[in-house]
């Protein structure tokens, strides 16, 4: 397609550039004090929660320099309204228009607008506790990472969002997942939203705008195949609402799935055995039941699974509503997964990192 766009209206992702020629200007990492940084959020549908986020960022405690740089996209909740407010006599924050609405395309264009050596990402339905930007800025300094985040930590305010974050708090939720249940630091595969080095991301491309979702897994596979450290802090944490009914949960794990089944045919080796295990397990539990009638031996893995699900939720608030919230998971992922892999057609062109 020669107008650069993929399916969908997004725009195509460019090539990531050759490397900089060596520079002898000296590293934010060199510097005393603290870099300024950028913060950058992509917005829309946001406008119960623009303020309160708006708000975490602008208490954070960081003695550098710091900008707020929106990425707005089309909504229905009247988030433009809420973001003209916040721009309005604030010369700490900008929005930047995202007419596609997707969360990729938002941040390489509150990316771009920035210019700061550091830049963090938050999504508009976040908290950060007032030491986050600090406490990661100075983890950059002392692990060389190009990327850090912490632990991804659930404020829910109903019975059924609590549920929510009891199951995605399990490893029988996530896997283990580092982000979500981790507590030692050090190198990982991937960290929740993330504060990078805008040098290293701008050498790999930045997001690839053509995936909806999962790319943040994505951009942090180019980084470590460049030679960079994706750092996770289980000091550093940020609130979020977990989904609220069953529906938004179930329609949020399909589209992983689906997304991550992309990004698996770009980086085969990004697969994990967490990642595998979900469709495995819900494969099995179907296959087991529907021959167990005929074999009983079948049944074994059906129980299994009922077994490692009761175990998990058993120290739940609700363990009935934590075990069906695990069975929505691990089906929705599976389905999302399988179709992707089944029926898929690669949105875009894939960007490596250079000398790939």
């Amino acid at each position: 397609m020669s107008d650069g766009l993929v399916p969908g209206g997004a725009r195509r992702p460019s090539a990531a550039p050759p490397p900089a020629a060596p520079s002898h200007a000296p590293s934010w990492r060199d510097l005393p004090g603290s870099p300024d940084v950028d913060v950058v959020v992509p917005v829309r549908d946001a406008a119960a929660s623009l303020d309160a986020t708006i708000g975490s960022i602008r208490a954070q405690d960081h003695a550098g320099g710091l900008r707020i740089l929106l990425g707005v996209g089309p909504s229905r909740d009247g988030t433009e309204e809420v973001v003209a407010a916040l721009v309005t006599g604030s010369p700490d924050v900008r929005a930047i228009a995202n007419p596609t609405g997707r969360t990729p395309s938002a941040l390489n264009a509150a990316i771009r607008a920035g210019s700061a050596p550091v830049v963090v990402r938050v999504d508009a339905h976040s908290r950060l506790p007032h030491d986050y930007v600090q406490r990661a800025v100075e983890t950059m300094r002392r692990t060389g990472a190009v990327n850090v985040g912490g632990v991804q930590r659930p404020e829910p305010t109903t019975g059924f969002e609590r549920a929510v974050a009891a199951a995605t708090t399990s490893v029988l939720g996530t896997g283990g997942a580092a982000h979500r249940t981790g507590t030692a630091p050090g190198p990982v595969d991937t960290v929740y939203l993330g504060v990078f080095d805008r040098a290293a991301i701008e050498a790999v491309g930045l997001f690839d705008e053509s995936l909806v979702r999962n790319q943040d897994y994505e951009l942090n596979i180019r980084l470590r195949a460049a030679g960079g450290t994706v750092w996770f802090d289980p000091e550093l944490s940020v609130g979020y609402t977990p989904r609220s009914t069953w529906g938004s949960l179930a329609r949020q794990y399909r589209e992983y799935g689906w997304w991550k089944s992309v990004v698996a045919r770009r980086h085969p080796s990004s697969l994990r055995a967490r990642q595998v295990v979900p469709p495995l397990g819900v494969v099995g539990v179907i296959g087991g039941l529907a021959l167990g009638a005929r074999w009983r031996p079948a049944l074994v893995v059906p129980a299994a699974y009922v077994a490692a699900v009761a175990v998990s939720v058993r120290r739940s608030e609700s363990p009935l509503a934590t075990a069906g919230v695990l069975a929505v998971i691990h089906a929705s992922w599976t389905a999302g997964l399988l179709s992707g892999w089944v029926g898929h057609r690669d949105p875009g062109p894939r960007l490596r990192p250079p000398g790939r």
